[in-house]
């Protein structure tokens, strides 16, 4: 019976302990994308960020195609999570600092902002729904919060009010924020002695004759680095490779998956049978074909509106209804189909008057086609009766083919007219009359179809480069081995340090473009994968360019990048080989410094001669260090030879001046602020940890 007991009490603690980490984990962090200094951002907050992110976004690419056109969207959710993080520590800044924005501030912005924001036009827009006549944010205000005098009911303004006093709320938060910041971006400030020093930079010139000997490639055997030596130089350059969350370095190998010669010999038969369909009907085509991912669409463009190229030179030359394969490579092919060609006014210049009402249009025109001058329309009738727009000019065709500014039975209409003027269109609330004043000389149109076919590798193609990785992976398990004979397999190998913030793997290290789809590959390295471990593959969703990723965990850290790391190694590596080559070169000239000359035959380059060096320009000097040296030396005839980290030096300064610059104490108080102010995003997060899960909600499984 006591045995019993004791196995009841042991299991039931077993299944309370499993029941009370469910729970935690249920109602716990599961929904936390990061957390600032303690606090949660939860993934519905996150959402509504990134879903405004997105608008802006889509917003952007519209308005600037050519500009966003390469943008990599996966950027977007690290940017949604920053902007929350700053807007977190922001936050708690000024709940902590007890800043808030004063009455007379927040009346500026809702009344008598000059722009106001897209949610008070909103607002703005409602009420004009509702026949109130407002133009300015005062007159909003007054006519939600005074709904009798404007003859509205309280239901029917009440969530205008709602609306009004949410956008205060949101609009104090606002400004306490952005007082904040002007607070913080203040606190460097610079005193007289830091700008008379920027002063005496900028004015204080040397006459320099200077000879640079570039270290080049050293020899290892020359210049041997030992262990000791490099963890002498981690030591001293330890702060350098300090690390802010916790990093994996990770063997990439990224697979993009071209179309094979069969996939190119299929479409190259997919276009003769195109072009024949195309030639034995109407400019369609069969299920079949569309079936294959065919495109056909029906143009007529003026010659400079085609695509230079291949299927300009072919439609402004080719006859009706010939039919040629213009186009067919590794992207893809275009089979064009020729129409008509014609001439055509390609723009028109119309004048056009609103009129308002169901009878003044007919007056309006009978005193134009009498001779009243357009510019006069205004005079001779109520000023809010009519509006005239004279002498717009209306492209009728673009890259898009016809635009449909106007129709061409419109167009018709104004061409019969015979300079006089026409309803254009009419309603009973009123009409457009128009007037054609002039028309442009008939432009060469083409009419022709077009069917475009982009080439993807087949499934065959895809699954063959599958077996092949898998095959690899199968014979290389661990991270070593993956590492060793990746280059052997004909894969190209990359290494990459990922954190908790990074977006997705980059294609080259430096290069703001990342592996479509990538994100998998960071989530199951922060996730899942341990140092030595390889991943399965990953494929990139993007049908077009297929690609597949795998990668092995080199290494972990979670406060510096250690000395065995490939890149740290290697430099400082080639840290001390410069130094002990430096210390070397510089005892060896040091011989001949009896003048610049010497020293510079020795070194085997030619002197320059800098006569206006300052600090505050590199004048021939690359390294900063050197460039202080010099700056600090009186002239005499002393030739220095001295080491950098770039090469040798040996200078001699011959005189000094000041340059005629008169000292203006605000302009170098903003330069100040430009060279010495931290970062203000290093600035707001301070001592704050940061916890980033965001790659657990982004990358999928």
């Amino acid at each position: 019976m006591f045995l019993l007991v004791v196995i009841f009490v042991a299991l039931l603690a077993f299944i309370l302990g499993d029941a009370i980490t469910n729970g935690r984990n249920l109602f716990g962090n599961h929904t936390t994308v990061a957390k600032v200094g303690g606090e949660k951002i939860d993934y519905m907050e996150y959402q509504r960020k990134r879903e405004e992110l997105n608008r802006q976004f889509e917003e952007a690419r519209r308005q600037n195609p050519a500009q966003y056109a390469n943008f990599d969207v996966q950027l977007l959710p690290q940017m949604a999570l920053n902007q929350l993080i700053t807007e977190k520590i922001v936050d708690q800044a000024v709940e902590k600092l007890g800043i808030q924005a004063s009455p007379e501030m927040l009346r500026n912005i809702m009344l008598m902002s000059p722009q106001p924001s897209e949610e008070q036009i909103a607002i703005i827009r409602q009420l004009q729904n509702l026949n109130v006549n407002v133009t300015s944010l005062q007159q909003a205000h007054d006519v939600i919060f005074n709904p009798k005098r404007n003859n509205l009911t309280q239901a029917q303004v009440e969530p205008l009010q709602k609306a009004w006093i949410a956008l205060e709320q949101e609009m104090s938060k606002r400004l306490a924020e952005q007082t904040y910041v002007q607070l913080l971006q203040r606190t460097m400030q610079a005193n007289d002695l830091d700008k008379q020093a920027l002063y005496a930079d900028a004015v204080e010139l040397s006459q320099v004759s200077l000879a640079y000997r570039p270290f080049g490639q050293l020899d290892e055997k020359e210049y041997p680095v030992s262990d000791a030596e490099l963890k002498n130089a981690y030591e001293e350059d330890k702060g350098n490779f300090k690390v802010k969350e916790p990093t994996k370095e990770i063997s990439f190998i990224g697979v993009n998956i071209a179309p094979s010669e069969a996939d190119r010999a299929a479409a190259t038969q997919l276009a003769a049978a195109t072009a024949a369909a195309l030639r034995d009907s109407n400019a369609t085509l069969s299920k079949d074909l569309r079936k294959e991912g065919l495109s056909v669409e029906r143009r007529a463009l003026r010659a400079s509106d085609i695509p230079a190229g291949a299927v300009r030179n072919y439609v402004t030359t080719a006859p009706r209804d010939s039919v040629s394969v213009v186009v067919d490579n590794m992207r893809g092919f275009t089979v064009i189909k020729m129409g008509r060609k014609y001439a055509e006014v390609d723009s028109v210049q119309i004048n056009l008057v609103q009129v308002v009402g169901s009878t003044l249009p007919d007056r309006v025109i009978a005193r134009l086609n009498s001779g009243l001058s357009i510019d006069s329309i205004s005079s001779a009738f109520k000023a809010d009766s009519v509006m005239a727009q004279p002498a717009q000019w209306f492209p009728l065709y673009s890259n898009k083919g016809r635009n449909d500014v106007l129709s061409q039975a419109q167009l018709d209409t104004l061409k019969n007219a015979g300079g006089r003027y026409i309803k254009l269109m009419s309603t009973p609330e009123g009409a457009v009359v128009a007037q054609l004043a002039k028309q442009s000389s008939p432009k060469e149109i083409y009419e022709y179809s077009i069917v475009e076919y982009e080439l993807h590798p087949s499934a065959a193609t895809v699954n063959a480069a599958i077996d092949k990785l898998e095959k690899f992976l199968a014979a290389n398990t661990t991270a070593a081995a993956f590492r060793e004979n990746a280059g052997k397999e004909g894969y190209n190998l990359q290494t990459y340090e990922i954190t908790q913030s990074t977006d997705a793997v980059p294609r080259m290290p430096g290069y703001n473009m990342y592996y479509p789809d990538s994100r998998q590959v960071v989530r199951w390295a922060m996730i899942d994968g341990k140092p030595g471990q390889v991943s399965r593959i990953y494929e990139s969703k993007d049908a077009a360019t297929p690609a597949l990723y795998v990668a092995a965990v080199n290494s972990e850290y979670s406060d510096y990048i250690p000395m065995t790391n490939a890149e740290v190694k290697d430099y400082l590596t080639q840290k001390v080989r410069r130094g002990k080559a430096g210390d070397a070169m510089v005892k060896k000239y040091q011989a001949s410094a009896s003048s610049i000359d010497n020293v510079a035959k020795a070194m085997g380059v030619e002197p320059s001669q800098l006569e206006q060096f300052r600090f505050t320009n590199r004048s021939g000097v690359n390294d900063q260090k050197v460039m202080g040296e010099i700056a600090g030396t009186k002239p005499g005839k002393k030739v220095v030879v001295v080491k950098g980290d770039d090469g040798v030096y040996a200078y001699v300064v011959n005189g000094s001046k000041k340059e005629d610059l008169k000292y203006d104490d605000a302009s170098y108080d903003r330069q100040f602020q430009q060279l010495f102010q931290r970062n203000l995003e290093e600035l707001l997060r301070g001592a704050n940890e940061i916890d980033n899960r965001i790659y657990k909600f982004e990358a999928g499984e």
